[in-house]
């Protein structure tokens, strides 16, 4: 059976206007086949649209001033597109992004932080997990290959993040969090970068503070993760840490998956 190829990446942009240069570049690099962005910081009507467009990418966003945002490129149109949890206008469209592309079901979602276990936006993080799950559940009952990536704000593993012992009570990695993504992930999912590399550090986020970048003081909470069948299909996943040492960089870092297609 003849095989193609699917290049898929994801980058929490941290304000999509500010990393153009970035982006283009990368994407004129790199030329994937799909790159989803988080984090884009900005209104519909302000989106560098043309930018990307020129590029030769098809855009599906949307966005809000200063915080939020989602958007995903694609070579090919989009078959689908849903926005948010729910049709029509949805708190979450700024969160969630569906598109079915090359018949791949890609879930780009940009999952809330949390801010402090001890705050109410944590509890909202918690229960946002539960809403995913059942929107899984109702949005992709028929078998076929789905993709969930992009900022999911969860370092699953002590691995996933320095000094984790140093964490515990972080929303990113606290015993909470990191069981609602476990029972996201548990029965729908395979974590691409750990099924390739069971013990490997690759952390996509360092922050901006106390030269994090340069001690390596990060976070892997930038994840690609395929339904089963899919996953097998996965060949490589690359935290590619140039973007991060751009100038203007993001805080967080393109990880992209290579796939060869059945």
């Amino acid at each position: 059976m003849a095989q193609s190829a699917f290049k898929i990446a994801t980058f929490n942009c941290n304000s999509v206007r500010k990393r153009m240069p970035i982006v283009q570049e990368w994407l004129m690099k790199n030329k994937p086949d799909v790159l989803c962005l988080q984090e884009t910081k900005v209104v519909d009507a302000d989106f560098p649209l043309e930018s990307l467009t020129s590029l030769g990418y098809h855009v599906e966003f949307r966005g809000m001033k200063s915080y939020n945002g989602v958007a995903t490129l694609s070579l090919e149109k989009p078959t689908e597109v849903i926005h948010g949890f729910n049709p029509g206008p949805d708190s979450e469209d700024f969160r969630l992004l569906q598109t079915t592309i090359r018949g791949i079901k890609i879930i780009n979602t940009y999952v809330p932080q949390g801010y402090r276990i001890d705050d109410p936006k944590y509890q909202y993080k918690l229960g946002w997990f539960k809403r995913l799950r059942t929107y899984f559940d109702n949005h992709l009952k028929a078998k076929g290959p789905v993709i969930w990536l992009g900022d999911l704000n969860v370092a699953p593993a002590p691995f996933d993040v320095h000094s984790p012992e140093k964490h515990l009570k972080h929303p990113c990695y606290h015993a909470d969090a990191k069981r609602e993504y476990e029972e996201t992930v548990k029965g729908r999912f395979v974590d691409c970068y750990r099924l390739l590399y069971p013990e490997k550090v690759g952390y996509t986020f360092w922050d901006f503070f106390a030269n994090s970048f340069q001690t390596n003081k990060g976070w892997r909470i930038d994840h690609i993760l395929a339904t089963p069948e899919l996953a097998a299909q996965c060949k490589d996943v690359v935290v590619d840490l140039v973007p991060r040492k751009a100038e203007t960089p993001s805080d967080h870092t393109i990880v992209y998956a290579n796939f060869e297609l059945k």
